[in-house]
C-alpha cells in the first residue's frame, strides 16, 4: 500500500511545523501535550506559538489548536518552550517569552530579552492573563541573553525553577531559582536566584533542562549544544541526555538520528513519562513531509524507571500494548512480510541482523548499528552506532515514517524518521527468534 507518511503512533501537526514538547501534564482528567508550533510554515519560519493535544488515555487524542500566541511586548518574537504544573483546580504553564530588538545585534550578548512568563488555565486551552516572573535583569551577570525553557516543581514546601543558559564565556549551565520566604507557596510571587549547575567544557548552551526524581535519586536532563562529536557519542548536531546527582557521567537519552528537547512528567499512577521532539535543529538531512505541508513529530511516551541494577531505562508506554492486533512468530533465517505499523520483540544471545530493503540493523562485536542503504528513504541519514557489550533483547516499534528501537530493556534507545514509499515491510532476519505484532493506530482528530 502506498505510504503517505501520516503516522499512526506519533503525534504530529495536521499542518505546519512542530518542535519541542511543552507543558506535559495530567490535569482535570486529561493528559496535556503542548508543543512549539509554526502553524503556517512546515519549515519553522515565523514566530513560535504553543499548539495543544489532549487525551484521556494517551491513545485517543484531540488537537485543540493554538493556545498561546506571541501577542505581548514581552513575548512578541515567540512563545518559547516551558512546562506545566498542576496546583489545585488550575494548570499553571511557564514559558520563555522571546523578544528580539531591531538593530545591529548578535542576539547572544545583546539585543534579546528572555522573559519567564506564567499563565494558568482551568480547561487546558483557555488561558489567563500573562505575568512576567523573571527577565534579563534577574539572571547572573555572567549570563548571555540566552536563558530559557523553565521547568518548575515543588520541593520541601517551596517552588523551584530550572532554566537553561549560555554564559558570556560560551559555556552552558543551568540556573536554579526558588520562591522567596514571603511567597514560598505562591507561583506568582517573588523568585530569587539560588545556584548554578555547571560542568566545565560541556557545550556552549544547555537547553530544555528538567530535574526529576526516580526512587529518591535526582537527575538533571539537558539538551546541550556544542559537544564534540565522536563515533559512538554525540553523533548528532545537538545532543540530549542526563546526569545523576554526581554530575560525573552524561548518558544520552537516544542514540538515533532524530531526538531532542525531551521533557518528563508524572502520571496519576506514578509512572514518569518522557516525550521528546523526534527531530533536531540544523540537521544535514531532510523530512519530505514538509513538501506536503507539515514537518516533525513527537516520540511515543516512554516510561522511565530504574532496573534491578539501579540503571535508568526507557520503555514504550504501557498503553501501547492495547494496540496490538495480530501476532506471529519468526525464526532466524526467515523472510517476513508485514505492514507498517508493527512491533518486533526478540530475546538475543549472539550477533544478529534485521534487514529491510532500505536499511539494516546489526549487532556485531559489541556494537549496535542502524544504517540506511537507500538515501531516498533515509533522506540524508546514514549511520548511527552505540556500544553495547551485551545485547540481551530488542524491541522495535515501526510507524509509517518513524522507528524507535529499545535495547536491553531500554538501557539504550535509537530513534529515526524514515520515508518508505510503501507501508508493506519485507524483512529478512538472521540470528533472532521472536514475535511480530501488527498494530492499530491511535485516534487523533481536530476539535469539532
Amino acid at each position: 500500500m502506498k505510504n503517505d507518511w501520516r503516522q499512526k503512533l506519533h503525534l504530529e501537526p495536521f499542518s505546519g511545523w512542530l518542535n519541542d514538547p511543552n507543558g506535559l501534564s495530567f490535569f482535570n482528567g486529561m493528559y496535556h501535550v503542548y508543543f512549539q508550533y509554526c502553524p503556517d510554515s512546515p519549515y519553522g519560519k515565523g514566530n513560535k506559538y504553543w499548539g495543544h493535544f489532549q487525551s484521556p488515555d494517551l491513545l485517543k487524542w484531540e488537537f485543540t489548536g493554538i493556545v498561546l500566541r506571541p501577542d505581548e511586548d514581552f513575548d512578541k518574537n515567540g512563545v518559547y518552550s516551558g512546562c506545566g504544573l498542576v496546583k489545585g483546580d488550575e494548570l499553571y504553564l511557564f514559558y520563555t517569552g522571546n523578544v528580539k530588538h531591531p538593530g545591529d545585534y548578535d542576539y547572544i550578548t545583546d539585543g534579546r530579552e528572555a522573559n519567564q512568563v506564567l499563565v494558568s488555565t482551568k480547561d487546558g486551552h483557555n488561558m489567563s492573563k500573562k505575568l512576567v516572573l523573571l527577565g534579563n535583569y534577574d539572571y547572573p551577570k555572567y549570563c548571555s541573553c540566552h536563558v530559557r525553557d523553565p521547568k518548575v516543581w515543588k520541593e520541601n514546601g517551596r517552588y523551584k525553577m530550572v532554566l537553561g543558559a549560555r554564559r558570556l564565556d560560551d559555556t552552558g549551565c543551568a540556573l536554579i531559582f526558588t520562591t522567596s520566604d514571603d511567597y514560598k507557596n505562591e507561583l506568582a510571587g517573588e523568585w530569587f536566584f539560588e545556584k548554578e549547575i555547571y560542568k566545565p567544557n560541556f557545550g556552549y548552551m544547555w537547553e530544555c533542562p528538567d530535574i526529576f526524581e526516580l526512587n529518591g535519586k535526582k537527575y538533571l536532563s539537558i539538551s546541550p549544544q556544542g559537544l564534540e562529536h565522536t563515533e559512538f557519542e554525540h553523533q548528532n548536531v545537538y545532543s540530549s541526555g542526563y546526569f545523576d546527582e554526581s554530575m560525573a557521567d552524561f548518558t544520552e537519552w537516544d542514540y538515533g538520528f532524530d531526538f531532542y528537547a525531551p521533557q518528563t512528567f508524572e502520571t496519576p499512577d506514578k509512572r514518569r513519562l518522557l516525550i521528546g521532539w523526534m527531530g533536531i535543529g540544523d540537521i544535514p538531512y531532510t523530512n519530505p513531509t514538509a513538501e506536503k505541508g507539515w514537518q516533525h513529530c513527537l516520540t511515543m511516551p516512554r516510561e522511565i524507571s530504574l532496573d534491578e541494577s539501579g540503571r535508568l531505562v526507557q520503555k514504550p508506554f504501557g498503553e501501547l500494548d492495547s494496540l496490538r492486533r495480530e501476532k506471529f512468530g519468526f525464526s532466524s533465517g526467515d523472510a517476513v512480510k508485514t505492514e507498517l505499523p508493527f512491533e518486533l520483540n526478540a530475546a538475543v544471545d549472539h550477533d544478529f541482523e534485521i534487514k529491510f530493503d532500505y536499511m539494516a540493523l546489526r549487532y556485531k562485536n559489541g556494537v549496535f548499528t542502524m544504517q540506511f542503504t537507500d538515501d531516498k528513504v533515509g533522506c540524508g541519514r546514514t549511520r548511527r552506532s552505540v556500544k553495547l557489550p551485551k545485547c540481551l533483547d530488542i524491541r522495535l516499534i515501526a510507524d509509517t515514517s518513524s522507528m524507535e528501537i529499545y535495547l536491553n530493556g531500554g538501557q539504550r534507545v535509537m530513534s529515526t524518521r524514515f520515508y518508505p514509499q510503501s507501508t508493506d515491510a519485507d524483512i529478512r532476519i538472521n540470528g533472532l527468534n521472536g514475535n511480530i505484532y501488527t498494530l492499530d493506530g491511535m485516534e487523533v482528530k481536530p476539535r469539532e
